[in-house]
Parts: C-alpha cells; structure tokens; sequence
C-alpha cells in the first residue's frame, strides 16, 4: 500500500506541474501567458522529476500506467503489482488535474470564452485529426520512452564505484528528465506527447466533471488514442528490449 500511496502522491504531483504549465501559458490573464512550447516541455521534463524524486525511492517511480505495463512484458516488474499501481497513477493523475482547476479558477473564468484552450490545459488534443496517425505518433514517442529507461540499466550504462556498479538511473530523476524534454522538444508536436495514459484520461474526466464555465466537451472521440497508443508503444519497447539485449 506504501507503494501505491507513493505512485499516487508522484503522479498527482507530477500532472499538477504538468498541467499546471499549459494552464499557465495559455489561459487568459495569466502572467506565464505566451511562453510557449520550449518552456512546456521544459517544465513537463521538471515535472516528472519533481514526481520520480518523491515516490522514486519508495515505488520505483512509474508515474505511468504504460511504463508498469511495459516493464512487467520486459520481465522487470511484478505482474502482481501493476493492477494496484495504475489505479493509484490514475487517482494521482484526477486530483492533480483538479487542483490546477482550483489554482487557475479566475483564469479558467476569464478564458470562458475559448473553451478549445480550456480543454488543452487538462489533456491532449492533435494537431491535425488523424486518429490512426496520431495513435502512432503516440506509440512511436512513448516506445522510445520506455525503451531508454529499460535500456538505462543495461550492463553497458552502468558505472562503477569501487565493488559496486550503479546505472544512470541511480543519479535520480536527470536522465528521465533530459528524456522527457527531448521527446516533447522533437515529437511532441503532432499530438501533445501525451505518451501517459495517466496524464491524459484522468484529467479529460476531470475536465468532464469541474463546473468549468464556458467548457466544451471533453474530446471522447479522440480519448482512445493517448490511452492505446502508449500502452502499445510501451509494449513494443519492451519486446525490442528483450529481442536486442
């Protein structure tokens, strides 16, 4: 349960920042309003550091329902253990969503009338409509996510101190974190970068639930897409982990 608890505090966290920088540079009002996609992915990227810093040393830091899938097809992670971590990332994922509601109330309300942007600062939307294309660009962008983190404990990236070895990993979160913001840097532009089911569908269904003034719907036709397309990249990685090393 100390686990669980630990993947939820993380991913809330970890969505709470995440979000928390869309709605700042997007809703009206806000004094962050106009910085743009480098300071998005910049922040995303501190984000998940902020969220492996706190549950790293007690869950492993998951934060994403397709990374625990992927490394438990990899052989890494318990298959026991994965029910229990997703439902714990996807409550983590609903209340951090809400609390950026709560802490941009004023400009959600001064935003009331462009509710497209509303709806972006909880979840992902594509660039261009192409469901199947978008579906790829997801699982294209997350099977290198998960594949790198697999690949960071390999035998080639460990370093040695004395009689022990250690992986990048060990040096905490700034391996993931340059990772993160490379992948929104260079493929984030299609869709968003969701490349977490937690980040994505927790807060779309917060989306649907707040008293947001001026909302729209919640893009239910496109909801499937940052979901299955991660879950099936993150699959994918781990079976070209299993097949190169």
């Amino acid at each position: 349960m100390q686990q669980y608890l630990f993947e939820f505090i993380g991913t809330l966290v970890l969505v709470l920042l995440g979000d928390g920088v869309c709605a700042a540079t997007s809703l009206n009002k806000s004094k962050a309003k106009g910085g743009g996609w480098v300071v998005v992915a910049l922040a995303w990227g501190f984000a998940v550091m902020m969220g492996v810093l706190i549950a790293g040393p007690v869950s492993g830091a998951h934060l994403n329902p397709a990374l625990t899938v992927g490394l438990a097809v990899a052989g890494t992670f318990p298959w026991a253990s994965v029910p229990g971590y997703v439902v714990a990332q996807l409550l983590g994922g609903f209340a951090g969503a809400c609390l950026v509601y709560v802490h941009y109330k004023d400009h959600y309300d001064a935003t009331a009338d462009d509710p497209d942007t509303m709806l972006g600062t909880f979840c992902t939307m594509p660039a261009i409509w192409n469901p199947w294309r978008n579906f790829l660009s997801e699982m294209i962008a997350t099977c290198l996510l998960v594949f790198v983190i697999l690949a960071l404990a390999t035998d080639g990236n460990l370093f040695h101190v004395g009689p022990s070895s250690a992986s990048p990993g060990a040096l905490g979160s700034l391996p993931v974190t340059c990772l993160i913001m490379s992948l929104g840097m260079s493929l984030g532009g299609t869709t968003g970068y969701a490349m977490n089911p937690a980040r994505d569908l927790p807060p779309r269904c917060a989306h649907a639930l707040l008293p947001i003034k001026g909302k729209r719907d919640s893009g239910w036709s496109y909801s499937w897409v940052p979901v299955l397309g991660p879950v099936a990249g993150a699959v994918l990685a781990a079976g070209l982990y299993l097949l190169v090393f």
